[in-house]
């Protein structure tokens, strides 16, 4: 597939087949649970995720499904696309797999999910290839609803949620590879080393490049591991690492912005104190010589550290500012809005990158590329809508999406039959409407001009 505009870019991620599964999940729920339910397809699963969008970029997340359809608060966009009771039927029929074949209790705590959330973590590998620097820290998806393996992380601004492992181009911010924390088994113990297993197998696949971490992954096992992998690392370490020589623990009597190094055949550490009593501890395979920066004299290993800590970081604020992610009490469900956001933040770096002119004199280039895929995914749907909204505002968006499909054309034939507006007799119901103002219109009112008198 060829990227032509900022929707080919987003289908990149959310495939065709990632598509079908939702649908064909999606219509069996709806038949056991719903009972007036209409099977959706693959154009209507991608006006769903189109409208979930624009209520991200318009900051509506928050805002109750009867106020974004409103006539008066709403945006006619919504009512154009479909219902709210079509709207909430999908999101309560909304599955990514077969419950009632789902192993349960036992196996992968991802199944209701895995099929769809595999698909995607694998287009994000093949789509880019990253710089030589990446940065490894962990996500955190909101979420309060049950989940076995829901997380509790007090620094964190939503504190309660779901824990995702990424690794970030530190140029780009492109999310390269994510994995999800599902916690531990019931009675296994709790693992050792976890910090760097989780390195080690996000970096699966690289070669040449320069890891960034926190202390929480960074020890000298894993300095060691990633050195037979021709990779290098640059991390804070924590002060109970038995490898610490004792100099470099103390604080009493140092100086303030003073450094001390210390370096073993492929290993450099360094302490620097930023301010009384303060210690910062980090590791590098990358650095081998004593270097001082000018800025409070801090070490190139700091500056170079804080340079590209920051590349999951800057993922979350950005994805963030304009998360399509909406109340849910279903933790799958909470994980799709993490994907589409980080989706549209991976599609807007390849589609900048494909097309560098692309409202380049617009701060706001981001936030464009967001708005145009929600509206690119929803006008397929607009166009096939059978009849008009009752809202004027929405009709007109109907009638100018279905007239730039269709072409010029002397009136609109309704799919389905409705009573005309002008008629007493309510059993009387017509499928032709008027060309000018939409209304419904029976023989008795409306009069037939041809094209050379219409003029």
């Amino acid at each position: 597939m060829r990227i032509t505009d900022p929707k080919s870019t987003f289908a990149l991620f959310l495939t065709d087949e990632m598509v079908m599964i939702i649908a064909s999940m999606t219509n069996l729920q709806g038949r056991r649970t719903i009972e007036d339910w209409r099977d959706l397809d693959a154009d209507e699963v991608r006006a769903y995720v189109g409208l979930l969008i624009l209520s991200g970029v318009y900051r509506s997340r928050h805002e109750s499904l009867h106020s974004l359809f409103s006539e008066k608060t709403g945006r006619p966009i919504f009512r154009a696309t479909m219902s709210v009771k079509r709207f909430q039927h999908i999101t309560r029929a909304f599955r990514f797999d077969d419950k009632l074949s789902r192993p349960r209790r036992r196996g992968d705590k991802l199944a209701p999910i895995r099929r769809v959330w595999d698909i995607w973590v694998h287009r994000l590998q093949m789509l880019f290839c990253p710089d030589t620097e990446v940065c490894v820290d962990e996500q955190l998806v909101p979420f309060k609803g049950r989940c076995g393996f829901r997380q509790y992380m007090p620094k964190k601004p939503a504190k309660y949620g779901l824990k995702v492992w990424a690794l970030c181009d530190v140029k780009t911010s492109y999310a390269w590879k994510v994995q999800v924390y599902t916690g531990k088994e019931a009675g296994e113990q709790a693992e050792r080393s976890q910090g760097m297993r989780v390195v080690l197998e996000l970096t699966d696949g690289l070669k040449g490049h320069t890891v960034t971490c926190d202390n929480f992954f960074t020890s000298f096992p894993l300095a060691d591991a990633l050195l037979k992998r021709k990779m290098a690392l640059v991390g804070t370490i924590r002060k109970n690492k038995p490898e610490l020589p004792p100099v470099l623990l103390q604080t009493k009597g140092r100086e303030v912005h003073s450094s001390i190094f210390a370096f073993k055949k492929n290993h450099t550490l360094v302490s620097y104190v930023p301010r009384c009593g303060k210690n910062v501890l980090l590791l590098s395979t990358k650095h081998r010589s004593p270097s001082i920066t000018d800025d409070k004299r801090k070490p190139k290993i700091i500056t170079d550290y804080n340079k590209c800590k920051g590349g999951v970081d800057n993922l979350d604020e950005a994805a963030g500012s304009y998360t399509c992610r909406r109340r849910t009490a279903r933790w799958p469900v909470a994980l799709f809005h993490h994907l589409l956001d980080v989706s549209l933040y991976n599609g807007y770096i390849l589609w900048k990158e494909t097309d560098p002119s692309w409202h380049r004199a617009k701060s706001y280039r981001r936030r464009l590329y967001i708005e145009e895929v929600g509206e690119m995914l929803v006008q397929p749907w607009i166009v096939k809508r059978g009849y008009l909204p009752r809202s004027s505002l929405a009709a007109d968006v109907v009638r100018s999406a279905q007239a730039a499909a269709a072409g010029p054309s002397s009136g609109t034939q309704m799919k389905s039959r409705r009573q005309c507006q002008f008629c007493s007799d309510k059993r009387r119901r017509v499928v032709t409407t008027c060309c000018h103002c939409g209304k419904v219109a029976c023989r008795d009112h409306s009069l037939s001009i041809c094209k050379i008198c219409s003029t």
